[in-house]
């Protein structure tokens, strides 16, 4: 996901920016700090689909103890 541009604390220097980016001067957002785009869509696209395959591997009683551990690691700080 590309960031946003920093915002200058500066009134005068955020309406610039804000002036820039209306007219497109200005990108909104900033370009990946060297890395690849592709590389970055295909670690997405196996994260998209790591949920799915690792529920249907799993049995009903396993999942639901993986579960309880989460649940328990949430709410077990209060």
């Amino acid at each position: 996901m590309a960031q946003r541009l920093k915002r200058p604390r500066d009134p005068n220097q955020l309406a610039k920016l804000i002036a820039g980016i209306a007219t497109g001067e200005v990108q909104d957002v900033e370009s990946p700090s060297g890395k690849d785009q592709a590389a970055i869509n295909r670690g997405r696209l196996g994260g998209l689909k790591g949920g799915p395959a690792r529920h249907s591997v799993l049995s009903p009683r396993k999942r639901k103890q993986i579960a309880k551990q989460a649940a328990k690691a949430r709410w077990g700080k209060r």
